[in-house]
């Protein structure tokens, strides 16, 4: 029988074969750690590079091949790896000292002789729902996310911790979902019904919170840290900015479910949307967060061109967590992103409206009345649609007409002492000299029958990669004709029609007053400007015009906007100036008037916004060489880096609206993974992926792929994008119900909680220290919407430089509203945010990384808000005796009943607190009106302060 099974074994149980080499799994971990530092998109030493199958399969400088498919001994990789000689060996010795390990070595070969097959790395695949895992447990998975947290558990020899107790659950769920802590009423009736029920209690639970209006309020935290949401512009004096009705929306489109696709195309082209809802252009303002630097003598063009590219960087780190800001210098060091994807993809950012302008043009009106803002916004957008239809009604027929004389001076002349200007043969007027921000040029010649004057404003290069120099815009331009015994004859001018209309300014306005023609804040290229004449007249004999071009712009302050080189050209053609005399060109002009009086009467405030500009000032975006902004090098169009999937258009130019589809759409491997993650992340404490900014090849793998990848097709696929079923999904899962407590063995294997091993745990956010602690001390304001508020904090806290904004304490609801109305300043946050690790919101933070200082424990036993909250809490422990207010303080926060221990050590605490306080009258009457009551405002707040408050 022994024979028998001997015999019979090797064909029954045959050795399992070596599984094939994987290359994201085993060989590109081993590159990149090795070799992508100097061989990889940017440092390409040898001229050799990993990131690229058919570089790594080329030739080096050596002109040997790289790496040979099915030919170890023949690939230059594996010669140098076991290389003897100092000088050839990789890695090199000075910087690797230890070299390769004898099995990653065995790894590279075996891959080579395999075939070197490539893959691209897991992020940039698209999600596959992995197959339903084999287990043991079968019967301790409530749902799908369950079977694979379980499998990846028992690969790992871990069982699940039990299921937590309803009280522990219940302030989790609470705490996680509205960012505040249940009350003790909300306990009791979920407490009977667990009781009755507990699976019914605990989705009607769950519905209840996810229908809150509270829920909205405890996500826009989350998604403004994204938007690096804050009340102010940022940079030296950081001054206020009304933008606040961006965060509003935010709150508002959470609470009603947006899917987040829709989310995404409000907030990133909201402005490009054919029928806007009302709020749409309030969304678009997402990328109107950016900072502004309002000191004086900065460039406007340097600041415009930061912000555009924070927007990128943005954009990719909220909805794709990788790191493409990378490729604005150089293409990326570890990820196939080729240096052009970067500008390519600038050119959907970089032909918006604003630019660094302290008056943060343009603006759109949030009104006061939310019934308005449809109407608001309609009108505003006609606004836009009648200016740009009034000038192109003309423009074609200002194209058509002929006749031109190129205007020859007998005189140029500059009104600065410093300034000159002449005119060179050719035609075209050259200003030289320092010409300060009032400089008025004026021109003679002699003088013809007008019709019409030309201007072309024209850059300094005649090469297009260098026209980006200092504004030019002329404020007025006035002719007079000076006949010849002196007299002088003003020529009216009726109109002035543009090539395009883009700026701060309006064109008419060079003849009518307080306007401008030009290029604002930067000369991108040339401006052609036909100055209608009233009435066409000839001139007498013997008489000149004297043209007058004024300045009167300036770029952040200091930087005036003169011209330095333009032609001037007159036609008796009468063509212009019939249409634009004409009654019906009236009716229009007086329409036009009256459709902005009627957008000024609904009351609101402005605040900055994304506006597109139109076609015809659509910028020229350029390739910065090593990414510098003044070495400009060819031309791109908008273009979806083709790694990610990139969108294609039939016809025409990709816009912003098609780049916002594609970031949710199924080409894109990204963005769904990405919020999956974020939204687990937010309840477990830490993401699958940890380095929730960074899915690319220098981010940490996922702890389990197959649970994100499922997670990420049920958000995207089986929800719809719709957060508030998919967070439903996660807190009623196995997985959340966990007890935290774990045993040795789970926090030896997993110490992070990344494999879900046991319930999360995790200390409340910033805003949910001040939360919680606003709701137990019965003062919590739930008003909802409306401008920033001011907390007290402590004194001297905000002094800004160049700047007389002060702290002016919030009184009344106002003074116990949400953290999430706190006024938020870049350079001086709120202190106690700050202390708990929330960001100054200069950037988009897809992470906060929780730290434990003493400062912590300083802020919640100190600021000034803690104490005025611990003492309204004090007085809401109420009992007959000191024992029994503890025990209702504690059941406050924690909705358990304290044990005898900790009720013995509070009332130590009081006692002697009790003592200390008959003994410094003066420091009791700061807390309570008696030393008992200063030493249970004392208790309560050591109770706020405490670790079981402190966590959810």
């Amino acid at each position: 029988m022994r024979l028998h099974l001997l015999v019979l074994a090797p064909l029954t149980l045959p050795l399992a074969a070596e599984e094939p080499v994987d290359f994201n799994r085993d060989v590109r971990p081993i590159l990149t750690k090795n070799c992508t530092t100097c061989h990889g998109g940017v440092k390409q030493a040898g001229e050799t590079s990993f990131i690229y199958r058919e570089e790594a399969l080329g030739k080096g400088e050596s002109g040997k091949t790289i790496v040979v498919p099915g030919d170890p001994a023949a690939s230059e990789l594996m010669r140098r790896i076991k290389s003897s000689d100092p000088d050839e060996k990789m890695p090199p010795p000075e910087e690797h000292p230890n070299g390769l390990e004898p099995a990653q070595i065995d790894t590279l070969e075996r891959w080579i002789k395999e075939g070197a097959k490539w893959g691209e790395h897991w992020s940039f695949q698209k999600p596959v729902e992995p197959p339903a895992p084999v287990l043991k447990n079968a019967e301790w998975p409530q749902i799908g996310l369950d079977r694979h947290v379980l499998a990846k558990l028992e690969a790992e020899d871990l069982s699940p911790m039990p299921e937590a107790p309803p009280a522990e659950w219940f302030r989790r769920v609470t705490l996680d979902l509205t960012g505040l802590p249940p009350t003790l009423e909300e306990w009791e009736a979920f407490r009977q019904a667990v009781a009755a029920n507990p699976k019914p209690a605990m989705v009607a639970a769950v519905d209840r919170l996810l229908a809150s209006p509270q829920f909205g309020e405890r996500w826009a935290a989350m998604w403004l840290d994204l938007a690096r949401y804050s009340d102010t512009t940022g940079f030296e004096k950081d001054p206020h900015r009304d933008i606040w009705p961006f965060r509003d929306w935010v709150i508002r489109a959470l609470n009603a479910d947006m899917p987040f696709d829709e989310f995404t195309r409000k907030q990133l082209a909201g402005d490009l949307l054919e029928k806007p809802e009302p709020g749409d252009l309030i969304a678009a303002a997402f990328h109107r967060n950016t900072q502004n630097n309002t000191e004086g003598g900065t460039d406007d063009e340097e600041y415009r061109v930061a912000a555009v590219m924070d927007r990128v960087n943005t954009t990719w780190t909220a909805w794709n967590a990788t790191t493409f800001g990378c490729t604005q210098c150089h293409s990326h060091p570890y990820d196939p992103f080729p240096h052009d994807d970067y500008y390519k993809f600038m050119a959907f950012f970089d032909n918006s409206e604003d630019s660094d302008l302290n008056n943060e043009f343009p603006k759109t009106k949030a009104t006061n009345n939310p019934d308005q803002q449809a109407e608001s916004q309609r009108v505003e957008k006609e606004i836009q649609h009648d200016r740009d239809v009034l000038n192109q009604a003309v423009l074609s027929l200002a194209k058509e007409i002929s006749g031109w004389q190129t205007v020859k001076s007998d005189s140029a002349v500059a009104s600065a002492a410093t300034g000159k200007l002449e005119q060179q043969a050719d035609g075209v007027f050259l200003a030289s000299g320092t010409n300060p921000t009032a400089t008025v040029f004026t021109v003679t010649t002699p003088a013809s029958k007008l019709g019409v004057l030309r201007l072309d404003i024209l850059p300094m290069s005649d090469d297009p990669a260098k026209w980006s120099e200092h504004g030019a815009v002329v404020t007025k331009l006035e002719i007079d004709r000076i006949l010849a015994d002196g007299a002088r004859q003003p020529v009216k001018l009726k109109e002035v029609v543009c090539d395009f209309i883009a700026g701060p300014f309006d064109q008419h306005g060079v003849v009518q007053g307080g306007g401008g023609f030009g290029d604002y804040p930067v000369l991108r290229g040339p401006r052609t400007g036909w100055f209608v004449a009233e009435k066409v007249e000839d001139s007498p004999p013997g008489s000149r015009f004297e043209i007058r071009l004024k300045h009167g712009v300036t770029c952040n302050e200091t930087q005036g906007c003169v011209m330095r080189k333009f032609r001037l050209a007159v036609s008796p053609d009468d063509r212009l100036t019939q249409y634009v005399m004409s009654p019906e060109r009236a009716a229009a002009w007086i329409a036009h008037g009256q459709l902005k009086q009627a957008y000024g009467a609904i009351p609101g405030i402005m605040m900055p916004v994304m506006q597109e500009r139109l076609p015809d000032a659509t910028r020229d975006t350029r390739v910065f060489l090593r990414g510098n902004r003044m070495t400009k090098d060819k031309s791109v169009q908008p273009a979806i880096p083709g790694l990610t999937g990139g969108a294609k258009k039939k016809n025409g130019r990709l816009t912003r609206l098609d780049m916002a589809k594609w970031l949710t759409g199924p080409e894109n491997p990204l963005a769904a993974r990405v919020m999956a993650n974020r939204l687990w992340a937010e309840l477990f404490g830490i993401g699958i992926v940890e380095t929730q900014e960074d899915f690319g090849s220098s981010g940490l793998p996922p702890a389990n792929q197959p649970l994100l990848d499922h997670l990420a097709l049920r958000l995207r696929d089986h929800h719809q994008w719709h957060l508030k079923p998919f967070l439903r999904e996660l807190v009623l899962s196995a997985s959340y119900r966990q007890s935290s407590k774990a045993t040795p063995k789970v926090l030896e294997h997993d110490p992070k909680n990344q494999l879900a091993s046991r319930g999360p745990r995790q200390r409340l956010t910033a805003e949910m220290v001040r939360d919680q602690a606003l709701l137990v001390s019965g003062l919590l304001s739930r008003k909802q919407f409306g401008k920033p508020v001011y907390p007290p904090q402590p004194e001297g806290v905000w002094k800004s430089v160049y700047s007389g904004a002060k702290w002016d304490t919030s009184q009344g609801e106002d003074r116990y509203r949400r953290a999430l109305y706190t006024y938020s300043k870049r350079t001086s946050g709120y202190p106690a945010f700050l202390t708990f690790d929330a960001p100054t919101r200069d950037a988009c933070s897809a992470r906060r990384i929780s730290t434990n200082t003493p400062l912590q424990a300083l802020v919640t036993l100190n600021d000034p808000a803690h104490i005025e909250l611990a003492q309204a809490f004090a007085k809401r422990m109420e009992g007959a005796s000191v024992e029994e207010r503890l025990a209702r303080g504690y059941k406050m926060l924690t909705l358990q009943d304290a044990p005898q221990p900790v009720i013995a050590t509070l009332a130590k605490l009081h006692a002697d607190a009790k003592g200390d306080y008959e003994k410094a009258p003066a420091e009791s009457a700061k807390l309570g009106a008696t030393p008992e009551e200063a030493a249970m405002v004392l208790v309560a707040n050591t109770l706020l302060n405490s670790d079981l408050a402190l966590t959810r």
